[in-house]
């Protein structure tokens, strides 16, 4: 009678680049264009909208930031 035996092996473990570069590299873009649109909304802003553009500007370009490089 012969026993099945399950050998489990190691996960590997992801490449350098994978664990530091890119890690850093999307928190760089992810600020810059944050910070980008951010000041853009303030400096573009019009007479009567008073603080609902930066906003509304600051809150877009956090989720359109979190969908890009959430999964990183």
């Amino acid at each position: 009678e012969l026993m099945d035996i399950d050998i489990k092996s190691k996960p590997s473990r992801p490449p350098w680049y994978e664990r530091h570069v890119q890690p850093c590299l999307a928190e760089l873009v992810g600020s810059a264009l944050f910070i980008f649109v951010g000041c853009l909304s303030v400096v573009e802003d019009s007479g009567g909208t008073g603080r609902l553009q930066p906003a509304l500007a600051h809150g877009l370009a956090l989720a359109i930031t979190i969908a890009v490089l959430g999964d990183i």
